[in-house]
């Protein structure tokens, strides 16, 4: 499996909103999206990179297996 690196909040905001996340708010530099089925919100910093550690608490909040993140990152990356 591939190591995570950073990449930009717009590329992890395709990734979450291809996985059925819908953008709830925003305050100051942290968007907020949630899912059905998934307990708590997964809040994306409005950064030009988010670092991996980020990520991975991220991909835990919303349940999402890291083969499921590069899938994802992969159609996102290919739309830019």
């Amino acid at each position: 499996m591939p190591r995570l690196t950073p990449v930009s909040w717009q590329v992890l905001e395709c990734i979450f909103e291809k996985d059925d996340f819908v953008f709830e708010r925003q305050k100051g530099s942290h968007r907020c999206y949630s899912k059905d089925g998934c307990l708590r919100p997964v809040v994306i910093p409005v950064y030009n990179e988010i670092d991996p550690r980020v990520i991975s608490d991220l991909l835990k909040t919303a349940g999402m297996t890291r083969k499921r993140y590069f899938e994802l990152l992969r159609e996102c990356k290919s739309r830019s």
